[in-house]
This record gives structure tokens, sequence and C-alpha cells, in this order.
């Protein structure tokens, strides 16, 4: 074997071994554990402590004072009716029911008999119901009855109560037992505080009822046999749903001393229960997302209340079950290591799933470390490299208006802190001085509450309050940082196939987010668009508009017509949710996270995507192109053909925020649209498409616009989209009123019911393929007092004839020209005496000469006598500035001028001279 290729197979084996070492790292186990109880949150030791704390601090007398208020009362009555709570909780009171039955998300029955009441199972995996609990003193005590629960009816007037059979319930029943559940662990809270027996008294009846019917309780079975049976738990259908447990512990951590002390006999099948409870926890669920995390939230708290494994004859207490999630893995629940590695990107710090399940569970698990260490005096950061770079990236998903991106199951919001305080905390924990001035930093930008006194802030009644809320006292001579600290003109995730191009922040700031559907809680959208304009995500993404499990989730809001995308023949669709389909970055600029040495009034990107149904080739280029302090514009050139041919129509959608929409032709006046029932569930497309109304549409080769106004109350300007599409043979436009966006939580700012108002939607049909007739497109954003800043737009054909060409021609009322030439087939391609070969290139020239050369992912731009030659694709930016030259070339390149050659080595922009 040659010498190179024993070296290369060493180097394969060395890799291999190496990450084999990575994932099989053991996180070591906290030592010295705490012997007595309680210990979750505080020892008996702390008490003096915490006694002080509340009579010196106001925000602690408030927690205590609200935590009274909301039990003292139910405590009281228990003294003289002590069966009044324990008779509201849900159980099977008569039937003893040992055996639950389920129909896959549904509830059917239960058999068997306990020698004692069981804990009733939940309705249905889907909460969407028309019921509700009754307030406590409204609900049957004993409730077990044939025809069911007897419920409040949401959906009629006067919400009458009524029998409702329990499928129909969602889950009402193990949410409503959490509550009491919550009763009683704040009552344990206060027996062990303030040492008043009636307090005990209260928690124990309602804690022995409990536990006891869930020692009789077997692991629900599912009579279909499905994918159910491996999500449940012993309350729920979701084992990320039983964080009862959770409060059960806590509850049992304050009671254990009373338990101990009068019913010692009982230990042993409290502890029993906890360990089936968690068992089934740890057998069931889904491991490769935040189900995984979630499960091991539940699993810690209820490890920590377990004795030792010693004290149990299979040895599994609560070492075992601490190891169990830091570094032991099965089917359904990896550790916390593998969990990691799996789903961060250590290259950006972006976990896999949509941006509000990545945010959550950055959020989580930092506070899980955080919690970990302040329970166990156990620092882990150190064995989860990557999590300093996931809080560090949180900001690369704020638009800017400081909205979070909202692409797959998100919502529209700002951006969380959780997890930067939590880091804080850490830092402080270990004395590391420089963390801690780094994430201060970060949180002083992002909490405008940042080191507001706690006095001043609400303080909810709940005893975690007390200590895992402990205000956090913040270095005042830690300044905060910069917004251009934390984010990047670009930055690509491919792990879950997205990629941002940004501009600046607040009014004027522009940006654009591409997503595909690589990861989880993603729809089924292709290469899907938002884009921002004047102080809003104009273009947004709908949400997810109901729960997963209802048709207009399914048929609709995850499908790709409710998103900015371009749909296959009418039946563009794969899986949703847990998704597999991204595209692949071709081109961008300036490259992700690079922070300077570029051209910044232009960026773009250039992806492509598979759509798995039709076998389609999808091309997407988008740029942003600023042109000034506060008028800029965005090119969109969306090309989608069949690889087999026989290609029916692609339907590009584009849906924007506004309480209206014209359609008008290039002069402004208004295109005659006729009803139209072309687009729709008929002739085999998607049910999605049936779910939209109001349907009109005009059949024109012409350039066209479609406007959109957000209007504003009197006083404000008025907030408008503009898009100019290029006309083509085959084309037909539509005028659609889509169902609500249900991203946005509050209206912010809008001056309309986003979430109750029809979704305003603009559809360019081009019947056969849009390879050589695609979308071509021009955003611009815009207010009423500025008006647009572009003047007119057309579009231009390839002098030496290429049908894959795109050319439009960009007129500004400030003088300025720009021309944007697109070619996919690697063709030079000619217009006046400008010639290009380039996936994207931008020749702008300003009214005083200046003039900006822009060629992207290419190898040759001629204008305005340079001509820009390159051996290898890739971007050069030349732009000719108040008499000098600035150059930024990625690749090597030649300048030619007045004849003369200048060859440049790829660098960072900087000034040149060419003689």
């Amino acid at each position: 074997m040659e010498l190179s290729k024993i070296c290369i197979v060493i180097g394969i084996y060395l890799l291999a071994s190496n990450i084999q070492a990575q994932n099989s790292i053991n996180i070591p186990l906290p030592e010295n554990l705490e012997q007595g109880y309680p210990r979750i949150y505080i020892t008996d030791e702390e008490k003096p402590g915490l006694e002080k704390t509340i009579q010196e601090e106001d925000w602690a007398k408030e927690v205590l004072s609200k935590i009274h208020e909301n039990i003292d009362e139910h405590v009281n009555r228990h003294i003289t009716d002590p069966e009044w709570m324990v008779s509201r909780l849900q159980m099977y009171w008569k039937t003893k029911c040992t055996n639950v039955y389920i129909n896959g998300v549904d509830y059917s029955h239960a058999d068997g008999e306990a020698p004692v009441p069981t804990v009733r199972f939940s309705g249905a995996r889907d909460y969407t119901t028309d019921y509700a609990m009754p307030d406590l003193e409204e609900i049957i005590p004993y409730m077990d009855d044939v025809r069911g629960l007897f419920l409040v009816n949401k959906s009629k007037e006067g919400k009458p109560l009524e029998w409702v059979e329990q499928s129909k319930t969602g889950g009402i029943i193990h949410r409503h037992n959490q509550k009491i559940i919550g009763f009683a662990r704040d009552a344990s809270f206060l027996y062990w505080l303030e040492e008043d027996e009636q307090f005990a008294k209260f928690a124990f009846d309602i804690f022995d009822t409990y536990m006891m019917g869930m020692y009789y309780r077997s692991e629900p079975i599912d009579l279909l046999n499905g994918h159910i049976q491996t999500l449940v738990g012993l309350t729920c259908f979701q084992v990320i749903h039983e964080s009862t447990l959770i409060e059960i512990a806590e509850l049992y951590d304050f009671l254990h001393q009373y338990i101990e002390n009068n019913h010692t006999d009982k230990i042993e099948i409290y502890d029993a229960t906890i360990k089936k409870w968690t068992e089934l926890i740890i057998k069931n669920g889904v491991p490769q997302n935040n189900w995984n995390l979630h499960q091991a939230k539940i699993i810690l708290k209820a490890a920590m209340v377990l004795k030792d494994n010693a004290d149990y004859k299979d040895g599994k207490g609560r070492e075992y079950y601490i190891d169990y999630i830091l570094n032991k893995t099965s089917a359904r629940q990896w550790s916390l290591t593998k969990f990691m590695n799996y789903g961060y990107d250590e290259e950006n710090g972006v976990w896999n799933e949509c941006p509000g399940y990545s945010m959550g569970v950055t959020n989580d698990l930092a506070h899980f470390i955080q919690d970990f260490q302040n329970t166990f005096d156990h620092d882990i950061l150190p064995y989860t490299p990557v999590m300093e770079k996931a809080v560090k990236m949180l900001p690369q998903y704020l638009f800017p208006n400081n909205q979070t991106v909202a692409f797959g199951d998100s919502y529209y919001g700002t951006l969380s802190t959780r997890a930067i305080e939590e880091m804080i905390r850490i830092a402080q924990k270990n004395d590391d001085e420089n963390m801690e001035k780094e994430f201060t930093a970060m949180y002083k930008l992002f909490n405008p509450n940042a080191g507001q006194p706690r006095g001043q802030r609400k303080s909810r009644g709940d005893i975690s309050s007390f200590f895992a809320s402990k205000p956090l006292q913040l270095n005042p001579t830690y300044k905060a940082g910069e917004m251009t600290d934390y984010v990047t003109q670009t930055f690509s995730a491919p792990n879950v196939s997205w990629h941002v191009q940004r501009m600046g922040t607040g009014k004027d700031g522009m940006m654009v987010s591409l997503n595909g559907s690589l990861g989880n809680h993603m729809h089924a959208n292709g290469i899907n668009m938002e884009l921002y304009g004047k102080g809003f995500v104009q273009g947004a993404d709908p949400g997810k508009g109901a729960g997963y499990l209802q048709p207009i989730y399914l048929e609709y809001y995850s499908q790709f017509p409710a998103h900015n995308t371009v749909m296959v023949d009418g039946v563009s669709s794969y899986t949703e949710m847990l998704s597999n389909h991204g595209f692949d970055l071709l081109g961008e600029y300036p490259k992700s996270e690079q922070k300077d040495g570029f051209y910044s009034d232009i960026t773009y990107s250039d992806v492509m995507f598979l759509e798995p149904e039709t076998q389609s080739d999808q091309n997407r280029m988008v740029s942003i192109v600023k042109t000034g302090e506060s008028t800029g514009y965005y090119v969109d050139i969306f090309r989608s053909r069949k690889q087999r041919k026989g290609d029916k129509f692609h339907d590009y959608f584009y849906h924007n925020l506004g309480q209206s929409m014209s359609i008008m032709d290039s002069d402004g006046s208004a295109l005659e649209l006729s009803t139209s029932e072309e687009m729709g569930f008929a002739g085999g497309h998607l049910y999605g498409l049936d779910y939209m109304w109001d349907k009109q549409s005009t059949k024109t080769n012409e350039d066209y616009q479609a406007e959109w106004k957000i209007d504003m109350p009197e006083g404000k300007d008025d907030v408008y989209m503009n898009l100019w599409m290029a006309g083509t043979e085959g084309r037909e436009v539509f005028s659609i009123k889509s169902p609500p966006n249900k991203a946005f939580r509050g209206n912010n700012g809008l001056p309309y019911d986003v979430d109750k108002a029809p979704y305003l939607t603009f559809a360019a049909r081009q019947h056969g393929e849009a390879w050589e007739h695609p979308f071509v497109s021009i955003y611009e954003p815009f207010t009423a007092g500025e008006g647009k800043s572009i003047s007119e737009i057309s579009s231009f054909k390839d002098e030496n004839g290429s049908s894959e060409f795109v050319g439009i021609e960009v007129q500004h009322k400030s003088g300025r020209n720009d021309m944007i030439f697109s070619s996919q087939n690697g063709n030079v391609a000619k217009y006046n005496e400008v010639q290009s070969d380039a996936s994207y290139a931008l020749i702008g020239k300003e009214k005083n000469e200046d003039f900006v050369l822009f060629l992207g992912n290419g190898k040759m731009l001629n204008a305005y006598g340079f001509n820009i030659s390159a051996e290898e694709k890739g971007n050069v930016v030349l732009e000719k500035t108040k008499g000098n030259l600035i150059l930024h070339n990625e690749v090597p390149i030649t300048i030619t001028y007045k004849n003369t050659k200048h060859s440049f080595d790829a660098g960072s922009k900087r000034m040149i001279k060419l003689k």
C-alpha cells in the first residue's frame, strides 16, 4: 500500500476514534449527595437563611403572601371537611380501574380493579376541546360516571355544564389533577417552613390518595398498537407532559419528614410508584428532539427525591437515574452528551428544530445545567462545550425590529434572555469573570429591565420563586454590548436549512430569511421566504394555526400554499413535523458570520432544492440591495422545473400583512380580475387550496405589480410593500384570501387583528415550466411619508440569446440605475455594453458616476471599461466612490482596464489603484 493511502487510512481511523470518544464521554456524577429531606431546592441547614430572606426582602414576603393567599382557604376547609378537595381529584373512584386502553390519540376505556381508587387517564392527545373543567365548587365530588365527565361547554351560549365522553376532553383531566397536586405541594412547603401540621395533613391526604392510585395503575395500552404506544405516560398521552411528577417529587421532598414520622410504612409504596412512573418516561418518548430534554428534567426531579442505589433491591436509586440522563442511552431516552451531539451544530450553535423550539431547547438546557449545579454544586458545563456558542447565536434569529424569525411551528416575538441569565449565574457560581462579563454585556443589550431591583418586579406565588428565581445581581461595571457583536450580515445554518441576510436595524433595516424543511417542527414549504420592511415582518410565516392533529394544520398551515414559496402542479408536499428536505447553498455574499472586510450594501443567497413529490429542481436567488439610509429593495428570482418534464404549472405564493391588496399593471392601473375556481383541490390538488377563498385571476404576458397597505392609525405613516414581477408567456396572476396569520402573539404594533383577518395573498401561476420562464420579482417596502424610491422597473433579454437568462433594470428617483444579470447555464450574457457570466451580477451607477460592479458566484463581468475575470467561480465587488476604487474579491481575479491587466490575489475590502 502506498504511504499516502496508509496515511489516509490512519487519518480516518483516528477521526472515527475521536468521534467515538466524544460520544462516549461520561459526565462524572455529583459526590456527597444530601441524605436528609428536603433536598431538591433547599436543605434543613439552609432554612434559617430562607427565613432571614423572607424577613428582610419585600419580594420574598410577597411570594409567601401569595402562596398563603392561594391555599389557606383550602387548608382551613380541610380541617372540617377533609374530603372536599380530595374528592375533586379526577380518579376512577368507583371502578378503581388498573388498565387503561386508548385508540391511538383518543381515550377508549379502562378495566381491572384495584383495592383503592386509581388515577384517571387523560382524554386525548390533542388538547383542542370545547370543554373545560368547572370551578372547584361546581365539580361533582368523586366523579366517576358511565356518562363521562360533567364539564363546562365553552362553545354554547351561557357555557352550560353537561356530560361529555372522556375522549372529547383533551388534556383537561391530568392538568386539573396537577393543579390540585400543586396546592398540596405548596402546602407541604408551608408545613416545612412554618411547622403547622394542618398544612401537612392537607398535603398528605391529597398526596396519599393520588400516589396510592398511581401505584396500582399500569401503562396504557394502544388498541391500534401504533406509534402512540411509544409516547404514552401514566397520566397522559405524551411523557413530556408528565410534569405532575415534578410537583409530586417537590411535594414528597418537603413532606418527607412528616411521612417518616407518621406514615413510614407507605414510603416503600411511594418510592416504587415514583420509580415506575420514571421508568415509563425513560421507556417511551422521542429522543431526537426537545422531548429528550423535557423527559430528562422530569426524571432529574424524580431521582432527587429517591434514596441512594444501595437502599433498593434493584439498585436503582437517585444515582442510577441521574447517571441515566447524563450518560446512559436507550432507544427513547438518550444521554445528555448524545442528545447534544445529535441536535447541535458545533460550527454555528443552532439546534436542529424550528426557531421557537430551538430557542426553547437552549433556554431549557442552560437552566438544566445551572439547576444541576445549584442543586448538587457540580458544574457540568465543561461537558457541554457547544452551550456557550448556542446561547451566543440566539440573536441571529432577530429581524431588525428585534422580533425572532418564525418558520415552522414558531411564533414571532422578542428574544428570551433566560439562557443568557443562566450563563451569568453559572459564571458567577464558578467565579469566571470573563464569561460573566461576556454574557452580562449580552444580557443588558437584550433585556431592557436588566439591573432593575427585584422589589419593582412582580413575584409569582410559586415556591420556586424562593430558589430558582432569586434576583440576578449584575456587575454594574460591565457595559451592554452592541447588536453587531451578536448578529452578522449573513448567517447560514445548514443543519436546519436556514439562511438569513440582513442590513441595519429598526424601521429602515432590511432582512430576508430563507428556510427549507430540515429538522423537527418544520413545515412542507419548499424554499420558503420571510421578508421584512419598514418596521414589520411583512412577508410573515403563518404559524401553525391550530393543534398538530387538527385538519387545518395538517392540510393548510403546514403545507406549501400557506408559505411564500413555489408549488409544482398543485401537489407539492412531503412530511411535515420531522422533515428531511433541505436546500443546498450554492452561493452567498458575504460569507456567513463574516463581520468586516466586505461591501455592505449588497447581499445575496443562491439556494437549490429538490421538491420530492414531483421530482422538481427549484432554485431561488434572493438579494438585498441598499440604495440609501432609508431606501433599498429585494431581488427574488425563483426558477422551478420538473426533472422528468411534463410540467403542468408552477404556483408562486406570496402572503403579506395589510388590510388591503391591489394588483396592477406596470403603470399602476388595476388589472381586471375574474372569479376563478382553477386554484383548488378539484383536479387532484392539495386540500390546502380549498382553505383559501375569494380567488380571482387574469392571464397576462406583461409586467405587473401587487401592493399591500398596512393602514396605520391617524397620525402614523401607512406602510406598504410593492411587488413588481416580470411578465412572460403563459403567466396567470391571482388575488386570494388565505386563513389568518397565527404567528403573532398580540398585534406587535399592527393596527388590526392579524390573527382574525384574512391573510392577503398574491399568486402567480406559470403554465408549463418555470425555469426558462421564472418568477422574477422586485420587492420594495416603503411608507406613505417617504414614498417609493424606485421610479421604474423593466426586464431585458440576453442579446446572446440564452433562454435561461434573467435581466432586470431598476431606475431610481435619485438618478441611480441598476442592471441585474442572472444566468444558470454558465454562458456569457450581454446587454448593451455589459457582459456577465454569473449566477448574479449587479451593475449599479449613481447620478454622480460612482458605481458598483457586483459579481456573485461568477467568472466574468465587463462594464464601464472594467473587465473582471476569474479562473474559478466566486464573489467580487469593485466599487468606485469619491474617485477611489475599492475591491473585495473572494477568489483571485484579473481586472483589465484600458488594455492593461492587473492581477489580485483574494483579499478583503481595500483600496486599489489601476494605472
